[in-house]
């Protein structure tokens, strides 16, 4: 059981806004056709020059500015993301020196589970070093997305979230459990552009370099290890699932979210979802979905919280929190 404390929160989305009924006329098809299948009404979409760091950055400073704290108080940020600024270096140099930070900066790819990943990375270096750090989920998936991909665009949506942790013991983790298995590494994939496949003109003008997802695949592994992993946190933790109080799922899909409740015995009153307003954003899904409920008061001292996800490679994670003082 470690203690610590998530004393700030921030997100940052575009302003643009994609409805499905304006993306259903762009893909020839109708609106319900999109909603019926995932449950995304609506989501942000990058504008040229918006980047994953910029959106880092602006969560990141929200969230800071939250825990009444500066820059200067930083001493670890972890950026979650699967949309990297560039190949090098890691998009977390970029969102230190645009915040102002003097700290340790890292990058963590466990795709949709990189939340996860990243807030346990924090929690257990705070263990070592107790001072204030920041996390970052992050993602623009909208970018690596093909145009004509019916499957994927009408899922995708870009967007940034953040805590702040400190080392007042404040909150508590219960228990966690992460996971991957690289067989399932074709589920969903981006071929080119890394060393097994160089960037090349041909690998260009074929497309190699958008995402590519096989959706049954996706959903049945996705459920799967989803309702494993809550399981295993649950039973570490000694809690009953009617004991949890909020479960924060991955904001992929509308049917895998109401597939794993179902098959894990959740109250879907305990679920906290926009996904049908932002889309799936990737490692910003959690905590933006997080930061809402923050926001609205929704979490009380004393509530269980689950944060659970699942991502490419296939990855996934999760981790019960007890919530301590009021915000």
């Amino acid at each position: 059981m470690s203690a610590f404390g998530i004393t700030g929160w921030g997100t940052a989305v575009p302003e643009q806004v994609l409805a499905s009924s304006e993306l259903a006329g762009l893909l020839g098809v109708d609106e319900d056709w999109i909603v019926s299948r995932c449950g995304i009404r609506e989501r942000r979409i990058v504008s040229p020059g918006q980047t994953t760091a910029s959106l880092a950055v602006d969560a990141g400073r929200a969230a800071i500015a939250r825990a009444g704290l500066t820059p200067a108080d930083i001493a670890h940020l972890v950026v979650a993301t699967a949309t990297p600024e560039q190949p090098s270096p890691a998009t977390s140099a970029f969102v230190a020196h645009d915040l102002g930070l003097k700290a340790s900066a890292h990058d963590v790819n466990a795709e949709c589970s990189g939340f996860v990943y990243a807030l346990l990375h924090a929690v257990a270096l705070m263990q070592l070093d107790p001072r204030p750090m920041l996390v970052v989920g992050s993602d623009t998936h909208s970018l690596s997305v093909d145009p004509a991909d019916r499957d994927l665009r009408i899922l995708v949506g870009d967007g940034a979230a953040a805590v702040v942790l400190t080392p007042e013991p404040r909150d508590k983790l219960l228990a966690f459990d992460l996971g991957a298995d690289g067989a399932c590494t074709g589920s969903l994939k981006v071929l080119a552009g890394g060393s097994r496949m160089p960037t090349t003109v041909e690998t260009a003008e074929q497309g190699l370099h958008y995402a590519r997802i096989n959706g049954n695949e996706i959903y049945l592994n996705a459920v799967r290890f989803t309702v494993r992993t809550v399981r295993a946190t649950l039973e570490k933790a000694g809690v009953k699932v009617g004991d949890v109080d909020h479960v924060v799922p991955h904001q992929a899909n509308i049917r895998i979210i109401n597939s794993v409740l179902n098959h894990a015995g959740i109250d879907p009153e305990r679920l906290v979802t926009n996904l049908d307003r932002y889309g799936n954003t990737a490692s910003a899904s959690i905590p933006l979905a997080l930061s809402e409920a923050l926001d609205a008061g929704r979490i009380k001292q004393g509530d269980l919280v689950l944060l659970a996800g699942f991502g490419a490679g296939m990855t996934w994670g999760s981790m019960l929190i007890e919530w301590g003082a009021d915000r």
